[in-house]
């Protein structure tokens, strides 16, 4: 084709991008299996993009079109200026997005109201929640309904990076942000079962999976697809019926599918470190988390959540999941920091090593005392519903059994408000409390529901500063909120894992939604009523093409508006400019991100009560704002 060896990079590399979502999806091999062999996948589809446009140059090209394109390509490639009205378009950009800083910081900087003292007394129920934006929603409406609650933010796998293998099966999912490699194999187990018992549950459970395998093979494949809808396709019309009215799930849900329902409620994880097999004449398998490790991870979790002393009498980790039916998106409304799946494994592991005698001695000897009279309690947020699920109640002891009916009753109230919150956002939602919850678990088992609920759009800015910054803010749902105390982090550890891991990942999504928005067709993934699964691989928008990345537009607009502002995430940290100065000397990768404009990047200057902006290596200038009243 005449392509000269300096722009032969350039050239195939926009090859590769002419079906990017396939590219994508070989190129993302390399985090799941050995590189060498991606790369070689890379280069096999490279092979038919370029025989292709080789064909297509040979018989459709006409001689004068074909050599000016070989002109073009033997040119050297240079940087393309900015047009002027391209330049137009990006001052406006950092305008919209310098006004809306200067929203938020207006209500950072306000000070506290009267009545609202920054030291408070000890909390009767301290409840940690995933940095998630819809989360911040809720933590405003579970502190307004008592002063004895104390929220607190942090990543949503709780600092256990685990890999849980569901019972019956022989692997797991990751429990942890994609940046980190799960530690730890937790398996499930059902409690107090006897040994002939938990053998029966899991040949059923297996049983089923076989046999489940087996019949999609059957309906999938391309002998008997046919065959068997138009033999058994009107056997189905109950179950369609009754799915769309919603009385019926359209799957059973992974985690309980082949179980007894008088089991399902007795299935958790299993912490101490064990070695057995998994499945009937699987491998053996070395599970759990030694003791050592578990007091490690239980000093490195509190010290990130800031809970060192002064611990409430009751502390709930609260992670969070979505429920939705037929949806290929599910994931991305889960929770990031558990690798797209719920966040209720990891509360559960969790308070279970909190609550362990044993390390919390291992913890006093590392200057951290949790009192005997403090329990930890796993929870679960569902973003569709706004309930709150807690677990392994028969576990707590019956001195809290006043405390837990006060914390249910808070919860529910702060579920009802919140719920009232988000209601104006929803479609044919109701406005009366029971109805209205009635109305979203209608929306959460809709298998027609396009938008089940609005997910992290919106997401403007991340926070990492104490609560007193922002507790009496209305950041309406829009904020990533990351507890952070400069003056319990003498050596600049805890914020720089801030910066290296929730605040990439808050970052990443804060790209995907923004390149949704301004660019759908090219970097989201269209409509959404048009979707086919592909195998387990990605979406088709119809039947073929490219495999579609990014969001569909109806996560993004409601048939009249835009539902998220397309901004760049601004990171927002209260400590010195030389401690975050410190992290990005040390982390290249991340100073990147601000010096080339992906974020922006402002610091709360705590002694002085100003903020500045980051403009580059040692350039910080001050920020204007005013101080709402």
């Amino acid at each position: 084709m005449g392509i000269v060896i300096d722009n032969l990079d350039n050239f195939c590399y926009r090859q590769l991008l002419t079906v990017s979502g396939w590219s994508a999806w070989v190129r993302h091999k390399t985090w799941q299996g050995k590189p060498e062999q991606a790369e070689e996948a890379l280069i096999e589809l490279l092979a038919i993009c370029l025989a292709y446009e080789y064909a297509l140059l040979l018989t459709i090209a006409k001689p004068q079109d074909f050599e000016a394109w070989r002109q073009v390509w033997q040119q050297p490639l240079s940087m393309v200026e900015m047009s002027p009205q391209l330049e137009g378009r990006y001052i406006m950009q950092w305008a919209y997005e310098l006004s809306l800083q200067h929203r938020q910081l207006s209500k950072l900087m306000a000070p506290l109201p009267i009545g609202v003292s920054a030291q408070s007394n000890r909390k009767i129920v301290q409840a940690v929640f995933c940095i998630d934006v819809r989360s911040e929603v809720y933590r405003r409406a579970l502190e307004s309904t008592s002063s004895y609650i104390e929220t607190l933010g942090f990543a949503g796998f709780f600092g256990f990076p685990i890999e849980y293998i569901a019972i019956g099966h022989q692997h797991g999912q990751a429990q942890c942000p994609v940046l980190i490699q799960p530690k730890f194999k937790i398996r499930e187990s059902v409690f107090n079962a006897a040994i002939g018992d938990l053998h029966k549950i899991l040949h059923k459970r297996w049983l089923h999976k076989r046999l489940n395998r087996l019949w999609k093979g059957f309906k999938n494949s391309a002998v008997s697809c046919f065959s068997y809808v138009e033999i058994s396709g009107l056997s189905f019309a109950f179950k369609l019926f009754s799915d769309s009215l919603g009385l019926t799930r359209t799957v059973t849900r992974p985690s309980i599918a082949g179980l007894d329902k008088r089991v399902v409620h007795r299935i958790g994880p299993v912490i101490l470190r064990q070695r057995g097999r998994l499945i009937a004449k699987g491998p053996l398998v070395e599970t759990g988390i030694a003791l050592n490790e578990r007091i490690e991870l239980a000093h490195k979790a509190l010290q990130g959540m800031g809970l060192s002393d002064d611990f409430a009498r009751l502390v709930l980790l609260c992670g969070h999941g979505s429920t939705t039916v037929n949806n290929p998106y599910a994931a991305g409304l889960d929770c990031g920091a558990c690798g797209g799946h719920s966040g209720e494994v990891n509360a559960r592991v969790a308070a279970s090593v909190l609550n362990d005698k044993d390390v919390r001695g291992g913890l006093a000897t590392l200057g951290i005392t949790i009192p005997q009279e403090t329990w930890f309690i796993a929870g679960l947020h569902d973003t569709t519903t706004d309930q709150v699920r807690l677990f392994d109640l028969d576990q707590v002891p019956d001195d809290f059994s006043n405390d837990l009916a006060q914390l249910q009753y808070w919860l529910d109230t702060a579920s009802q408000l919140s719920r009232e919150e988000r209601a104006p956002d929803l479609p044919s939602s109701q406005y009366n409390a029971v109805l209205l919850l009635k109305s979203m678990v209608k929306r959460s088992r809709d298998w027609a529901q396009i938008r089940p609920e609005w997910g992290l759009a919106g997401n403007s800015a991340f926070i990492a500063a104490p609560r007193q910054r922002t507790s009496h803010a209305n950041l309406d749902g829009r904020v990533f909120l990351h507890n952070y105390d400069y003056r319990q982090d003498a050596d600049g550890a805890i914020l720089s894992l801030i910066m290296t891991a929730p605040m990439v990942v808050a970052s990443w999504i804060n790209l995907q939604y923004y390149a949704s928005t301004v660019d759908n067709p090219r970097f989201g993934s269209g409509n959404k009523v048009l979707h086919n699964v592909v195998g387990t691989l990605g979406i088709f928008e119809g039947n073929g093409g490219d495999l579609r990345m990014g969001l569909p537009w109806q996560s993004l607009h409601d048939g009249k508006m835009l539902r998220h502002e397309p901004v760049r995430l601004t990171v927002i940290i209260e400590a010195p400019t030389l401690m975050v100065e410190a992290v990005l000397e040390h982390h290249s990768d991340i100073r990147r991100l601000f010096d080339n404009d992906w974020l922006h990047l402002m610091c709360i200057e705590p002694i002085q009560n100003c903020c500045l902006r980051y403009c580059g290596p040692q350039r910080w200038y001050p920020v204007s704002y005013n101080i709402e009243e």
